[in-house]
């Protein structure tokens, strides 16, 4: 049995600073070159995963937006999409609206990715806004309407704003939309204080992406080894033989690993990976 690894990124694989070590990157290379099996499951869309792994050579997809993804590194192209329903959407976006607030809308046109966004209401969302430009992140399209760009395939919906005021949106979104959708809360480790509230179609999980990504692959009959350190990592720790915890994650998630290692600032995540490679090599 081969062994199939899959990673999150911030706060497990990357840095503190969203940088992939030196040490990291030229471990992964020389390991990809070997034939690891190897791939990344982020929030991040594949234009902001890109920089950050410049330099692999991927021989499978990677799942972005927590799974409503799972595209070609290099080219983009995306092999699995998973969007909300229009109608979902709609009801979605109106919630939003009618308390005053205003969505970043991610979407796929059938021939590019979008991030649509109007002018920022906070420090939070002016934070996001001028990172992906000073990334030349090239779906960033400003829009005075956004309710335009429902009418493409919309993955993500986001809010960024104070904790509190989106506790009670997801509420009223979960209430509003049940199953129907994926919903994530987090705190932006990049812009304290800020937190973002992320509604995807429910089909855009990190361990439904896994499933697909191994089924397309060839991989299915593979052992499978998962990384992570948040809340959104909980799920596909659950379908892994080997589920590890950096020492940085949340309690939440240490209490469904099967192992806890290092930090995500010590190289943690590429150590293992090469220490149980070489150990099944040598099997």
């Amino acid at each position: 049995m081969t062994t199939l690894y899959v990673s999150d990124l911030d706060g497990t694989l990357l840095t503190n600073e969203a940088m992939l070590s030196e040490y990291s990157r030229s471990a992964l290379q020389e390991l990809l070159a070997a034939g690891l099996n190897f791939s990344v499951a982020s929030a991040r869309s594949v234009a902001s995963i890109r920089p950050m792994l410049h330099g692999l050579t991927l021989n499978l997809p990677v799942i972005e937006f927590n799974g409503a993804f799972l595209s070609d590194l290099e080219t983009g192209r995306h092999e699995v999409v998973h969007s909300l329903e229009p109608q979902v959407t709609e009801a979605v976006f109106t919630s939003i609206t009618r308390l005053g607030k205003t969505p970043l809308v991610s979407t796929f046109d059938g021939r590019q990715d979008c991030l649509y966004y109007d002018e920022p209401e906070n420090e939070g969302t002016r934070w996001y806004v001028s990172d992906r430009q000073k990334n030349n992140d090239p779906r960033l399209r400003r829009s005075t309407d956004l309710r335009e760009a429902l009418h493409e395939q919309v993955v993500c919906l986001t809010v960024i704003d104070q904790a509190e005021l989106l506790r009670d949106l997801e509420a009223q979104v979960t209430e509003q939309c049940g199953d129907q959708v994926e919903t994530h809360l987090f705190e932006n480790a990049y812009s304290p204080g800020w937190y973002w509230l992320t509604i995807h179609d429910r089909r855009a999980t990190k361990d439904q992406a896994i499933r697909s990504l191994m089924e397309i692959s060839g991989l299915d009959g593979d052992e499978l080894i998962v990384f992570g350190d948040q809340i959104n990592d909980v799920k596909m720790f659950r379908i892994a033989a080997r589920a590890v915890a950096v020492a940085n994650a949340h309690p939440d998630v240490k209490r469904h690993a099967t192992h806890v290692i290092g930090s995500n600032e010590e190289d943690s995540v590429v150590k293992y990976i090469r220490d149980h490679w070489a150990q099944s090599m040598s099997r």
